[in-house]
């Protein structure tokens, strides 16, 4: 049964706080690629998250710290999962995808969603429109940023923008930089990720997860678009725990309850699955985690 994996970075909060951040930014890069890793992901947020941690907890920039992690790795895929469509301009956003994917060598993927987190609007000055708006944004950056990759400079009309020349050089080195629609709404996302996406991201369990996909490849029979062609991802916090170790979370357990756990979500349609790794400072999270990503290659 095939299911890859993305490590994905939802906090930063290590020992040795800010000082330390760039030696372990490499660290962890360079331990997901040992460990199997296909891909590296970071939240696109500028403070942290309720649920994740305080306010005040270090919060990377994401476009910044995937440059950084562009140079810090050789393989594996980097992107944001999701870039807010409200924090930045659109056609900048593409231009930003671009230059990853080139600096990277060719492995940039795009996450786009609604955005939800009203509090870092209010604290950085960003418009947080409702959420019918944030939609058609989302739309709109579907439609424009493959015109930005694409050949030629076409003027693009959205609901939300206008860019009188679709101008992005240089142009990524993918011919087609793949584009991941956070969210499992079953009447608007999933039918947007039918229309224009290379991709979903989803959340729940194996059953929540079945009905997601199959309400999916409804829209894309609508749509007349095969549905293989999409990427059915998955996100989760996880990891692996050593033995003699409290658990202290329901869903982190040993590499065999992991690995069944992973295997149920992609007998649901699950293809990859974007995971949080527990981290201590030190790489035996990842080491042990391999064993989980080696039970499916």
């Amino acid at each position: 049964m095939s299911l890859s994996f993305a490590l994905h970075l939802g906090r930063w909060a290590w020992p040795g706080g800010a000082p330390a951040l760039a030696e372990n930014v490499q660290r962890v890069a360079r331990a997901a690629e040992e460990a199997g890793f296909a891909a590296i992901s970071v939240m696109d947020h500028v403070v942290q998250i309720p649920g994740v941690g305080p306010e005040w907890e270090d919060m990377l920039e994401s476009t910044t710290v995937l440059g950084y992690l562009a140079a810090a790795t050789e393989r594996v895929e980097l992107g944001a999962l999701v870039n807010g469509v409200t924090y930045r301009n659109l056609a900048q956003l593409g231009k930003q995808v671009a230059t990853l994917d080139v600096l990277s060598g060719g492995r940039a993927f795009c996450g786009l969603g609604t955005a939800w987190h009203e509090r870092e609007h209010e604290l950085y000055g960003w418009p947080f429109p409702p959420v019918a708006e944030r939609y058609e944004r989302l739309e709109d950056a579907l439609e424009l940023l493959p015109l930005l990759w694409g050949p030629g400079s076409p003027r693009f009309d959205g609901r939300t923008t206008t860019v009188p020349e679709a101008i992005c050089y240089p142009r990524p080195l993918q011919d087609r930089v793949p584009i991941i629609v956070g969210g499992a709404g079953e009447r608007r996302t999933l039918r947007l990720v039918a229309r224009h996406a290379d991709g979903c991201n989803v959340f729940g369990d194996p059953e929540t997860v079945a009905r997601k996909v199959g309400v999916l490849h409804e829209h894309c029979l609508a749509e007349g678009r095969d549905p293989s062609e999409i990427l059915v991802t998955h996100l989760s916090t996880a990891g692996v725990l050593g033995p003699g170790v409290v658990r202290d979370a329901d869903d982190v357990g040993t590499v065999a309850e992991q690995v069944g756990r992973y295997r149920a979500l992609a007998e649901a349609g699950v293809q990859r699955a974007f995971v949080g790794v527990i981290d201590d400072g030190s790489t035996s999270g990842y080491e042990r985690f391999a064993e989980v990503i080696a039970a499916f290659a």
